[in-house]
């Protein structure tokens, strides 16, 4: 039985066409993909993203904890502050990449939508006895406010000092008069916020962030467009980029990654990739010749199959069809021309990330 978030009325209404996502009646597009992309681009959208999963962690050593569940330095967070990282089996394969937050009494990991079942078992599996763990995802209501002009909207709807808030942090505050946490986060590469609330406050929260945002002219965005706009970027998506059958070195995030930390799950298994060297990465590419280069599809260099594509597109930021692949290691410089089969081999050219470099984020 599929879900509904608490906005499913509002895509109806907006004509949204739903299609089941990760165990939820998901809008995958309003107007139009490519319409929405630019809006968001260009001013400001708003994504439904109450699908994603809330799993919260409290105790004295929550951070200890946390710490030792991923890979970035939880340890070294400020109050408030929000960090992506990756959480991994002991193999060094990737649980999921998720943002934590350090808030005032307790850590909440936001964990992609498809995985938070399996990520909550995994968190329990591995929990320290003096450390509670407690999955609140069907209670929470997320949106994304996406787009150069986001802090206009969200400015009006809370006394709280956005221009004060840096990118990647959060703030437990009053937004439409209702206690949330509000992070200047998001997955579009754009200034944004991300709001996180109780379903039964979610009618309240969409009708007065679209009367904030009318004279912007701001439009409910779907996921066809959130994929869009996050390949543009080269941001992670699990289940294409990254797996249980992929590492953090590999996909290029080993920056989320902190070797010189104390011990964490999964550190093992990185030591070793890195000693004995890797032998493919995670590329950025774009077409020379046309065609949309889909998940899948097979790489080559001059015959020989290197690499398989992981995602692909049409992007209408850089009027280009790009995507990221695995690539073994020797064919992975920037530069280096590989062919692609989508119904006939295709040319495409290794790139530098990110495809779209008009973010405006802090």
């Amino acid at each position: 039985m599929l879900k509904k978030t608490s906005f499913y009325q509002f895509h109806i209404k907006n004509n949204g066409k739903i299609v089941p996502f990760a165990g939820y009646q998901m809008p995958v597009q309003f107007k139009g993909v490519i319409d929405e992309i630019k809006k968001v681009r260009k001013t400001v959208g708003v994504f439904d993203v109450s699908h994603m999963g809330e799993i919260i962690v409290k105790g004295e050593r929550r951070k200890k904890f946390v710490d030792y569940i991923t890979t970035n330095s939880v340890l070294s967070l400020q109050p408030n502050q929000v960090q992506y990282s990756t959480m991994l089996y002991e193999n060094g394969g990737i649980v999921d990449d998720l943002l934590v937050y350090n808030l005032k009494n307790e850590i909440m990991l936001v964990v992609n939508a498809s995985n938070t079942e399996k990520d909550f078992e995994w968190i329990m599996k591995n929990r320290w006895k003096d450390v509670v763990v407690e999955n609140i995802s069907d209670n929470i209501s997320q949106l994304a406010i996406q787009g150069p002009v986001a802090e206009r909207v969200v400015g009006k709807l809370t006394d709280y000092p956005l221009s004060d808030m840096p990118f990647y942090y959060s703030a437990e505050t009053k937004v439409c008069g209702i206690d949330m946490v509000i992070s200047r986060t998001g997955y579009t590469g754009e200034d944004g916020f991300e709001l996180y609330f109780y379903n039964e406050n979610a009618e309240k929260v969409w009708n007065e962030v679209f009367k904030a945002g009318e004279e912007f002219g701001i439009e409910p965005i779907g996921l066809a467009a959130r994929d869009t706009l996050r390949l543009e970027m080269r941001y992670m998506l699990y289940g294409n980029d990254i797996d249980q059958n992929t590492t953090p070195v590999e996909a290029g995030i080993g920056w989320c990654v902190k070797m010189d930390k104390g011990d964490f799950i999964g550190k093992e298994a990185l030591i070793k990739q890195k000693t004995e060297g890797l032998k493919r990465k995670l590329v950025s590419f774009e077409m020379i010749d046309k065609g949309i280069p889909r998940h899948n599809y097979k790489i080559f260099v001059e015959g020989k199959e290197v690499g398989t594509v992981t995602s692909g597109n049409y992007s209408p930021s850089v009027e280009k069809y790009i995507g990221l692949g695995y690539v073994e290691t020797p064919f992975t410089k920037i530069g280096q021309e590989i062919d692609i089969d989508i119904r006939g081999m295709k040319k495409a050219l290794i790139v530098k990330p990110p495809f779209y470099k008009n973010g405006t984020h802090k």
